[in-house]
């Protein structure tokens, strides 16, 4: 007779939810009314991460649950550095003719090609 091959703490464990629901997980849990644009900044927030070398450090030296804590006393980090960043684009939007315009010709090209696509 062969014994439980999988043995677990029976505990119930929040299951992993990928970055493209997350919207729709918080959207549900805390009632917001976040949409698919708002996406993106939680994807800006997971690039900078994964380009942050101490971070995927963390990530390849532990498990899970370690790396989990140490992100989470690194993320206030990732968040302002991501507003901060944002703030910068914005300013220069505002600011520079040639950048504002530069930005307007690739967004048109690129919604107007999205859309047409549907």
């Amino acid at each position: 007779m062969k014994g439980p091959a999988d043995v677990g703490s029976g505990g119930i464990k929040d299951e992993a939810v990928p970055l493209s629901s997350l919207i729709d997980r918080l959207n549900e849990r805390f009632g917001t009314d976040f949409n698919e644009a708002d996406q993106l900044f939680f994807d800006q927030i997971r690039a900078s991460a994964e380009r942050n070398e101490t971070i995927s450090e963390a990530a390849r030296a532990n498990n899970f649950t370690n790396f989990a804590a140490y992100l989470d006393r690194t993320l206030d980090e990732l968040f302002i550095a991501r507003m901060e960043g944002n703030e910068e684009i914005f300013n220069r939007v505002m600011t520079d003719d040639a950048f504002r315009s530069a930005a307007r010709e690739h967004l048109a090209r690129e919604i107007f090609e999205s859309v047409r696509e549907l």
